[in-house]
């Protein structure tokens, strides 16, 4: 499990509730999130610009021109790029964000906290980890599973230009790759209050399009490509886990268990989770890391039933960019994704 893909556009919320006046947050929290936003886009540079530098750092520069290439190629497929990833913004140490998100002991009902536009959403973002690991303590003594995660990427949703942030930079490719397309999939769609659906699509977006991106650029068998099919194998198969996992863990929770018994059922699960067939590492940490009720649903808003989108990409004969104008369409303005995408 790699928390930092994971956590990706998690700050959405924050990013658009802070445009559209955050009238559900403390003035405190407003004046943070505007600040922290303000100084990020404040600190925008052209890539081209960067890319005429001649003592610009050359695996850097490589990245950069991906990313151009990503821009071309996400508009291909009818994703809405706008001027997104056409600049790049450098984070500090003191700029990481992290998300917090809360569940009961003995339910798979996620905390959820609203925002103005994006409705109610199943994490909340903190620009300190001071701050975040604070609201988890007071959730923690209220009785909830808390988890404090930090974030790689946000999307503000087409409100502003996305600028790449430079911590992206350290990503292998196939994982840059993913990432951009993830956030400019929340910019073509979104559909407020339905979280783990806005972060399935995206994950389906950023995971389906790197593998077609790297055919296109690579070949079919070129490493880049393979390592994009190995992890979509494998996001495919963690998503049919935990689909699993969930049943059984309400079905646990109907007929009753203590926390010992949940722990026992945990690693009884961790261990299943061991065997599978994986062909990378990117998931291998659930079997050792300590689960609870936050983690498994943090984890399922991205990866909530992912063969349904698999489904549809089939439908369409393969062709991506059908697919997601397929997806779109059945989706559009229906009252719950999932039933109207089945």
């Amino acid at each position: 499990m790699r928390p930092e893909r994971r956590c990706r556009a998690a700050i959405a919320a924050l990013a658009v509730a802070t445009l559209a006046g955050l009238s559900a947050c403390s003035p405190a929290y407003v004046v943070r999130a505007a600040y922290e936003e303000a100084r990020i886009l404040s600190s925008r540079e052209p890539i081209v610009d960067v890319l005429a530098r001649p003592d610009g750092d050359p695996d850097q520069a490589e990245k950069l021109r991906l990313v151009l290439m990503l821009r071309e190629f996400a508009a291909r497929l009818g994703l809405a790029v706008g001027g997104s990833y056409r600049t790049v913004a450098p984070i500090g140490p003191d700029q990481t964000i992290y998300v917090l998100s809360a569940a009961p002991q003995f339910a798979l009902e996620p905390y959820t906290w609203w925002f103005p536009i994006v409705g109610r959403m199943p994490y909340k973002g903190f620009f300190s980890e001071e701050d975040a690991r604070a609201a988890a303590r007071t959730l923690g003594e209220e009785g909830y599973d808390t988890m404090v995660l930090p974030v790689a990427a946000f999307s503000t949703l087409g409100w502003f230009d996305d600028p790449l942030l430079t911590n992206l930079l350290k990503h292998d490719d196939v994982s840059l790759a993913d990432v951009v397309l993830h956030e400019l999939a929340h910019q073509t769609y979104y559909a407020p209050g339905h979280a783990a659906f806005n972060e399935s699509f995206a994950s389906f977006v950023g995971a389906r399009g790197a593998i077609e991106f790297f055919s296109q650029l690579d070949g079919d068998e070129a490493p880049r490509t393979q390592l994009a099919r190995a992890r979509w194998h494998d996001e495919l198969l963690y998503s049919a886990f935990l689909g699993g996992l969930m049943e059984r863990l309400r079905e646990a929770y109907a007929r009753g268990i203590d926390l010992d018994q949940r722990e026992a059922l945990f690693r009884e699960e961790q261990s299943a989770f061991a065997t599978l067939p994986w062909r990378t590492d990117d998931f291998r940490g659930l079997s050792t890391v300590r689960l609870n009720n936050a983690l498994l649903l943090h984890q399922w808003v991205y990866h909530d039933d992912l063969a349904a989108f698999e489904s549809t990409c089939e439908e369409q004969g393969g062709d991506l960019a059908r697919c997601l104008g397929a997806v779109i369409e059945r989706v559009r303005d229906a009252p719950e994704p999932y039933a109207a995408l089945r």
